[in-house]
């Protein structure tokens, strides 16, 4: 959560500290803003709302700076308001400094501090950070900054500047990700919680790691210990001069996102398929087959979308690897008794690779001496070097809060891993031809789904005004009614809820009636029959039925009131066009209610707080 942007540069640095935070502002933009050193003063610019604020108000601001850092927000401890907005600035207006994270024990140093007349303006957690600096400052910044963060319980990824010390960022990170950039020419030094924002950059990177202080100057990157002790540490080559952040023509980021997956799909697969079909290996993967053929149990966590992926897999793996699994969300795994051993392996799912709850019970489960196998979208990210092994998802990135490609990119891998594993298990009876070949039609398939996006349109207007709904799946067709549900409430904010079918009249039931729609997903072969069955017990509760199939029948059509119709693939892929079909429902009904489609109310793309 939160974006910190930060640099040292002959160029217009306001400027470039502006659209570093404009490419870090999907992970926060309740507030946001930037401070900087001139010649004689701090630059000090901060406001509520989102960046384009700022930009307006650019012409009218004329101010030179030699280094800036920045911040765009999601709020932990505070509203968002202009004194809540980092960067935050001690009581002797000396340091200015940015924070993602949580401090656990902010009170208890608030207090000491005010007991020693220190002054508090805001009700943030980071302004604790600031301060106790300043308490420590004795000439020597880069002390004080290791004895005021020595102090603190919780997570951090900071950087500040001291009004004192004109060419020098100091930046420092525990539990949160930051990222340090130079670029060949040594013009430029930057540093970010994410790489999303050296987008259009040749640099060379590198990642702090818990407890590093680095000190970054117009001439250099110092890295040291907790014990400031100077580290060697490695960079490695960031190529994105040929990425950018744009729209594309497209109105949304989300909706250029949906319309890439025939793309990203076969990017998820593409070099993985080998021997005409009959073979699937991954790049780099280190974990040998005799441990996988021998594998007692799987355990799969993850976080919201990534967790109906993990959930995905659970039932893919069960049905052709017959392999028992257990899909976990991470922030309740955390919680639990774990009953892992080196025998199991997990699997961590998660787009950015940054998630703080997928992390944390990561690194939890490191040590009952599991292997991790991790599916991340991010080279370079933190959950990529805690795994044992990983596979990249390919997806490119992704700006929209809401995911879509990614989440489709992660379906296509783990069905890759699925297979994978019968394979090496020897799983009789297992068509790896007959699977994979399916696979490779997906693409063009996905292609005919959004060539329906003017009949959904139309569907969408109409169901647009109700407050409430039901998604009903059964089998792989639940995971889809539980990502649907979640992409409905995330952008157009309706109460949207998921059942498999056969729970409804365990008790959801009672609440069938003319002014809550279902939206049922019947595209696997398996469940139809059941799911006209369950849709027959809604249609008697007068409650309006939206269809979303593979097969016509008479049967849907007498019962549904209105029917989507997609191209038909096997059951153990029907998640694919479904869930394309449900993203671009949930994004014609944001249009029409004009909600935020890319930057939704509340939320914010990486995760990276419990």
């Amino acid at each position: 959560m939160c974006g910190i942007f930060g640099l040292i540069s002959k160029k217009n640095v306001l400027k470039s500290c502006i659209n570093g935070l404009k490419l870090l502002e999907y992970r926060g933009y309740d507030s946001f803003g930037i401070a900087g050193l001139t010649k004689d003063n701090m630059f000090l610019y901060k406001k509520p709302g989102k960046i384009s604020l700022l930009e307006e108000n650019l012409k009218n601001i004329k101010v030179h700076l030699s280094l800036a850092i920045g911040h765009t927000r999601w709020a932990t401890h505070g509203k968002p308001t202009k004194l809540n907005a980092h960067p935050h600035m001690d009581h002797k207006s000396s340091i200015a400094l940015v924070h993602n994270g949580i401090i656990e024990n902010f009170d208890e140093i608030k207090k000491m501090l005010i007991s020693k007349n220190i002054h508090f303006q805001t009700d943030t957690d980071t302004e604790v950070i600031v301060q106790l600096i300043t308490y420590y400052y004795k000439n020597d910044l880069i002390k004080a900054t290791k004895k005021a963060l020595n102090k603190l319980i919780g997570s951090y990824a900071i950087a500040l500047i001291h009004k004192d010390y004109p060419n020098q960022i100091i930046a420092s990170s525990k539990e949160s990700p930051l990222a340090i950039a130079i670029d060949e020419k040594k013009d430029e030094m930057l540093i970010s919680s994410d790489p999303n924002a050296f987008l259009g950059k040749d640099l060379n990177i590198t990642f702090l790691s818990n407890n590093e202080i680095a000190l970054i100057t117009n001439k250099k990157i110092n890295i040291y210990s907790n014990t400031l002790n100077l580290l060697n540490k490695k960079y490695e080559r960031f190529n994105s001069k040929k990425i950018s952040a744009n729209k594309n023509g497209y109105e949304h980021y989300m909706l250029k996102e949906i319309y890439e997956q025939p793309i990203t799909i076969q990017k998820a697969y593409f070099g993985r398929i080998l021997d005409f079909n009959k073979k699937v290996e991954f790049e780099d993967f280190n974990l040998s087959k005799n441990y996988l053929q021998n594998l007692n149990h799987i355990f799969i966590l993850a976080c919201g979308t990534s967790y109906h992926a993990a959930l995905y897999a659970k039932y893919l793996i069960e049905d052709l690897a017959k392999t028992h699994v257990f899909a976990e969300i991470a922030s309740e795994m955390r919680m639990k008794e774990l009953l892992i051993t080196n025998k199991d392996l997990a699997i961590a799912i998660s787009q950015s690779g940054e998630t703080a709850d997928t992390l944390l019970a990561t690194k939890l489960i490191k040590n009952y001496d599991s292997n991790i196998l991790a599916i991340i979208n991010k080279t370079n990210s933190t959950l990529s070097r805690e795994a044992t092994s990983y596979i990249f998802v390919k997806a490119g990135p992704e700006f929209s809060v809401c995911s879509t490609k990614a989440f489709t990119s992660q379906i296509t891998v783990m069905y890759l891993f699925a297979i994978y594993l019968a394979s090496i298990k020897k799983i009789d009876k297992l068509n790896t031809s007959l699977l994979l070949k399916e696979l490779k039609k997906i693409p063009s398939k996905i292609k005919k789904v959004l060539k329906l996006a003017p009949q959904i349109k139309i569907l969408a207007k109409k169901y647009s005004k109700y407050e409430k709904f039901f998604f009903l799946g059964r089998n792989y067709m639940y995971v889809a009614a539980l990502e649907a549900a979640l992409k409905l409430k995330e952008i157009s904010y309706i109460n949207a809820n998921a059942y498999p079918a056969g729970e409804l009249k365990h008790g959801p039931l009672a609440l069938a009636c003319e002014d809550h729609p279902v939206i049922a997903f019947l595209s696997n072969e398996k469940t139809y029959d059941k799911m006209l069955s369950n849709l027959m017990e809604i249609k008697a509760r007068n409650a309006p039925i939206l269809a979303i199939a593979s097969k016509k029948s008479k049967a849907i059509e007498d019962i549904a009131d209105d029917v989507i119709y997609l191209p038909k693939t096997i059951d153990e892929l029907s998640i694919l066009p479904s869930s394309v079909a449900s993203q671009l429902l949930a994004y014609y009904i944001a249009k029409e209610r004009k909600t935020d489609i890319d930057q939704p109310r509340n939320l914010a793309k990486s995760v990276t707080v419990e």
